[in-house]
């Protein structure tokens, strides 16, 4: 084999092992944190001002592939971060309901460990701290029913507002340069007074995304897929300001990635490409967790263990979420 064939091997051989990396850590545009949500859901504040705030830490010790089996390329995988919710309710009423708005925006840190050097850069560390993107829903609208025992909630779209902030290269870059816009229902219901069930559903929509990175020193347009989710909650009330619960969420990516313009690249990047286009994402997560209430303040503290992941790190989740109405 001469000089040159030895370099393509070699590039191929490094460029596979990191699309390996990026199909396993991609697929769908990921904008949501499944399982943010969890107890009374759908019940909206009153008319005024609303502050939320949700404290996050994840870890992972394993990359699942597209069969659900450990890739072992993985080592350790820490994520921590705090999201500010604004919610503004007005009193003006439509179609029955309470009309409203939020805001959010926030600041993750994330570190990943590889048991191989991987990505742009050759290296078994990638880390990232920096702003999220901010979401923005122009229109919530808040039912309260059947004497409070049912609530209904819909955002007509929470819109996605990438800050164009992406560490090019960087496998643990918190920022995105293309929108998710994501219509929600979430539905709260009281079956007695102690017995709380409580469901978030989420289609998210996804942008063109320019410049992604299967690989070096690839680069290419994508789309990513849709994505079907939701959170979700029953809890038990043991007193008149604690409940006690079990929570979740399944997340599925309902189509493929699609990669633009292919037709430059080699045939075996190409093929590649068009391999891990099929590859969707998939978690479910189960756990415990706790809530106070008393008068106006709310805080719920929760821990939620996944399973049946594909295409992504298998996660154990723990939510500190503090709420205060104005």
């Amino acid at each position: 084999m001469g000089k040159k064939g030895f370099f393509s091997v070699v590039l191929g051989t490094l460029w596979l092992l990191f699309i390996w990396v990026s199909a396993s850590l991609a697929g769908g545009g990921h904008a949501y944190p499944n399982g943010a949500e969890a107890f009374m859901v759908a019940v909206m504040p009153p008319p005024g001002l609303a502050l939320i705030n949700y404290a996050y830490y994840g870890h992972a010790g394993k990359l699942k592939d597209d069969h659900g089996d450990d890739t072992h390329l993985l080592d350790d995988a820490d994520v921590g971060g705090d999201i500010i919710r604004l919610i503004w309710i007005s009193k003006q009423r439509l179609f029955g309901a309470n009309y409203g708005q939020h805001l959010f925006f926030g600041a993750i840190n994330k570190d990943l460990d590889f048991n191989a050097p991987v990505g742009s850069g050759l290296k078994s560390h990638y880390s990232d701290f920096n702003a999220l993107y901010v979401i923005y829903s122009p229109m919530l609208l808040g039912w309260h029913l059947e004497q409070g025992r049912l609530h209904v909630a819909v955002s007509a779209a929470d819109i996605y507002f990438p800050l164009y902030n992406e560490d090019k290269g960087n496998i643990a870059s918190v920022g995105r340069n293309f929108w998710t816009f994501e219509p929600v229902l979430a539905v709260t219901y009281f079956p007695m007074p102690q017995l709380e069930t409580s469901i978030k559903i989420m289609y998210d929509f996804n942008t063109h995304q320019d410049d992604y990175e299967p690989g070096p020193p690839v680069r290419v347009d994508r789309t990513p897929g849709q994505e079907f989710h939701f959170d979700f909650n029953v809890s038990w009330g043991l007193t008149d300001y604690f409940r006690f619960g079990v929570n979740g969420y399944f997340y599925q990516q309902t189509t493929s990635d699609d990669f633009d313009d292919l037709g430059d690249l080699p045939s075996p990047f190409k093929k590649a490409l068009k391999d891990i286009e099929d590859y969707k994402s998939r978690a479910a997560a189960l756990g415990p967790g706790f809530m106070y209430q008393h008068k106006n303040f709310m805080a719920t503290l929760r821990y939620q263990h996944e399973f049946a992941v594909k295409n992504d790190s298998e996660k154990q989740n723990v939510w500190f979420k503090l709420i205060y109405i104005f």
